[in-house]
Formats: C-alpha cells, structure tokens, sequence
C-alpha cells in the first residue's frame, strides 16, 4: 500500500483523483468515515479550482476522439466496463455499504448489478437510437444526436456508484467526455469506477473524477466556459448556486433535487398492502429522494391502517448493515443525524404525536418515525427531512386527498393505494409528480422518463430522454434536386 490508498475490508482504494487517464493528488485531502461506526476510513484528495481546470481540460482534449469514435465502438467499452462491475460486485458493495452505511445485502443484489444495467443499457440504446425520417414538400428531413461536450456530472451519497453510472452511462453513450465530481461523504466508489473504467480500455481523458467539497470544487466547475452539459442530483439551495454559476455560460441543465412525496391510501385499498408500502419508505434509512413520507390515509380506515402499520414496523431490523438481518442501517453523517432531529423535535413541540421513534438511537442511528397530528402548512409536512421520518394526515373525500397531495413546492414522485381502477386513474392524471406509482413502489426501468416538477427539479433522462440531453439534436432538411452523381 502506498500513502495514497486505503484499504476497506482488504479492498484497496487509491485517494486520488482520476484525470487524464492518471492519479493526481492535491495538496490537502479531507477525511471519510463511515457512518456505521464512526471510524476513519482515510484521508481523500481535496480538489480546488486547480483540479477542476485540470480535469475540464482533460475531457476537452479528449472530446474530439470520443465524439467520433462509433457507435458501435463505444457501446463496446461500455459493456467492457459493465463486465468489469460485475466482475468487482463484492468490492463495489463492502465499499460502499462501509462508506455510505446502506444493507450490504442490497448492494449485493441489486445495487452493483443495476450499476453494471446502467452501461448495458445505455450501450444497447444507443446502437439503436434512432428517428425515422420524414418529408417537407418533398425534402428529407434527417434527425441526429450530435454529441455535446465534456459534461459535468454531480452525484449525492445515498447511492453513490448507482446514480453516478446513471449520468455517466448516457453520457459516455452519447459521446460526451465527463468530469464526475462524487459527494465528499461518500467517495471510494467512485475511485474504484475509474480503475475498472481504464481496465475495460476506455481512452484517457473520457473519465474524469474529481473528489472535494462543492463550495471549493463543485463552483469551479459549474461555472467552467467549456462545460456544455450539468448533471445534478441533490438538494434544492445547491441546484441554485448551480444555476447561478452556470448562468453565465448558458450550460444547459439536469436537476433532480429533492420530494415530500405522498402515499395516499383509499378505503378501497388493501389494507395490507397499503401498510407494507408505507413501511417501505424507511428503507436506507429513509434517505430515499423518492420516498412517499407523506401518508394520507381515508378517515374510515385511518385506524386500521394505523395499527397494521405500527405492527409490520415493529418487525423492522435496524442495525449494522452488513448483517444480513438487518433492514436499516444507519444515516449518512452527525450533520445529517442532527437535522433529522430537529426536524422531529420541532415537529412535536408544535404538537405533532409520536406514534412510533422520534428519538436517536446510538451512534447514527435514528428510529423509524411515524408523526400525526401534524398541520398541512407545518414545517415536518412542508419540507425534506431525508430520513426515516413519516407524518400521517386523514382525508374525506377523493379531492381533498389530491389537494393535500399537491400541496408542497415539490413534484418528484406519488404513490397510490386504491382497489378501483377508475380511481387510480382519476387521481394519477391529477397528481403533480414525475413519477406515479399505483399499489406498489420503487419499480423502475430505464426505459422510463425520470425527474420531478416544481422544486424537484428540471428536465427528464432515462431512455432516450437522457440522449436528448447529452446531445445536440439536428435536423438537416435535403432537397431532392441539386445532384451532380444520380448514384
């Protein structure tokens, strides 16, 4: 081992950053602990303005290869790299689960897998994109997807190496070179993408990974004149300093940010199923963007509900998250610990009940929470705790559920509980979200258009949408006469 790596359950993680095809180290670094116990997992490269120009660079000097190599050659690397994924889903996942705390178990099973998904698909959906063509007055109207530019890519710690091969993927598909700047609570991943990346063969300078704090890295970046693409995942204040400091450039945008997405539960529903959805929503620790953690229950069979709830929660295993048994780890960082707290003790304060947590456990551990008696325009109903914290409000009628459901500045993501197909249908046409879920939860396919309206973001990707985004879209119109060769 040398002074730039650490090692994670025998797992060795180089500290750097990964620009131009090499290592770079910075000056200063800052440390990573892992949140299941508090202890130090090394000491990371701490990038600045220096970094950023250094990698911005790098993607712009490989751009032109990239741009023109073919489709078919890049759809080659990207399943090379999702084979080296596969090859590494044990280290990938005692990586990250040591780093960001989420179940060892799910990284093992789906998590690094989806993580391998995302470059097959991409690589296949790009052999593949495609629009037919059409004629104007006897002219051809011919669409292309032209790729961008280097592109800057900015990922949270939830899901580390899942949500950052979800923009790198159709980036590098697209043809795009990338800058990946990894939230600085959960790095190791990310580093060890680059590795596999340059084993798969992927050119120097296609993959760039830069580590350190936004406020010292991230602004540098974003405000870059030769960006032509920002990927954004993460809280609502940074996506405006983001749209601040791209402004200047007029760097087009993709934000998905935060929700206080509803579940609503109707008298029709089954009952059990409705439960079991609701407790859904503490998984990994509730740190969840899409999370339903708003439960709006008809008042007839709010008790009921009630009571099946308390009983499948009570059922719930939180501890270590490399056990096996275990179904919620802990959260993230202190800082975090501390907000989800105040949350709820402000919320109890102003009168909301406890049916179940509301406390601290030890270390980073928060119980899962369930609040009622809470007011719709109340802090606790109104903004993103982003943990294991639910509240519960009753409805009457069909229309007073939809407007309690619409009524937050966010747009992210719903979830419907109901027996009655017109129902379901009637009320998802009414909802405000990018995504809706009907008697079940978290499906997702990368076919699928993803993002949120309001504050839950701008834009769409997924599917060709993600294409549309990276690229720039062409049309070139041919006239039928003007040939010199018939041939």
């Amino acid at each position: 081992m040398t002074e730039h790596t650490l090692t994670v359950a025998g797992v060795a993680v180089d500290t750097r950053h990964w620009i131009g095809g090499e290592r770079v180290a910075s000056a200063e670094t800052f440390t990573d602990v892992s949140p299941i116990d508090g202890s130090v997992l090394g000491e990371i490269s701490r990038g600045t303005a220096a970094e950023a120009d250094l990698a911005v660079a790098a993607a712009k000097a490989a751009f032109p290869a990239w741009a023109t190599t073919s489709r078919a050659e890049r759809a080659r690397i990207l399943h090379a790299v999702a084979d080296g994924v596969e090859k590494r889903i044990e280290d990938l996942a005692i990586v990250e689960t040591t780093d960001n705390g989420a179940l060892l178990r799910s990284h093992r099973r789906g998590v690094m897998p989806r993580v391998a998904h995302n470059f097959r698909f991409f690589a296949d959906r790009l052999l593949n994109l495609d629009h037919e063509d059409f004629e104007t007055r006897g002219h051809t109207n011919h669409v292309s997807w032209d790729p961008a530019g280097p592109s800057v890519l900015i990922t949270p710690w939830n899901a580390p190496l899942m949500l950052s091969t979800w923009k790198v993927a159709p980036a590098l598909a697209a043809g795009n070179t990338v800058v990946l700047k990894p939230a600085e609570w959960t790095p190791l991943t990310a580093s060890l993408l680059a590795d596999i990346a340059a084993e798969a063969g992927l050119p120097a300078g296609v993959l760039n990974i830069v580590q350190g704090y936004g406020s010292e890295i991230g602004d540098a970046l974003t405000s870059h004149p030769d960006v032509r693409r920002i990927s954004f995942t993460g809280s609502v204040p940074t996506a405006q300093r983001i749209t601040q400091s791209a402004a200047a450039n007029l760097t087009p945008l993709s934000l998905e940010l935060g929700g206080k997405s509803p579940l609503l539960v109707f008298a029709d529903a089954d009952l059990d199923l409705a439960a079991g959805l609701a407790v859904e929503q503490y998984d990994n620790a509730g740190q969840v963007c899409l999370a339903a953690t708003r439960i709006l229950v008809e008042e007839t069979v709010a008790e009921e509900f009630t009571r099946r709830f308390v009983e499948k929660a009570a059922a719930i295993v939180q501890g270590d998250p490399r056990d096996e048994a275990t179904d919620i780890g802990p959260n993230i960082h202190e800082r975090q610990l501390e907000k989800i707290d105040g949350f709820v003790r402000r919320a109890v304060e102003a009168g909301a009940r406890a049916v179940i947590g509301g406390h601290r456990g030890e270390g980073r551990y928060y119980a899962p929470t369930l609040l009622t008696d809470v007011a719709q325009d109340s802090e606790i109903v109104q903004e993103e705790v982003f943990g294991p914290v639910l509240t519960l409000q009753t409805f009457t009628t069909e229309d007073e559920a939809v407007q309690l459901a619409n009524d937050t500045r966010f747009g992210l993501a719903a979830t419907l509980a109901t027996g009655d197909r017109d129902r379901a249908a009637r009320v998802t046409q009414r909802l405000v979200a990018g995504t809706v879920w009907v008697n079940c939860f978290f499906v997702r396919d990368l076919q699928a258009p993803f993002g949120g309206s309001r504050h839950s973001g701008v834009g769409r990707e997924g599917g060709t949408w993600s294409f549309d985004f990276y690229c720039d879209l062409k049309n070139t119109v041919t006239a039928p006469k003007g040939w010199n060769n018939h041939g």
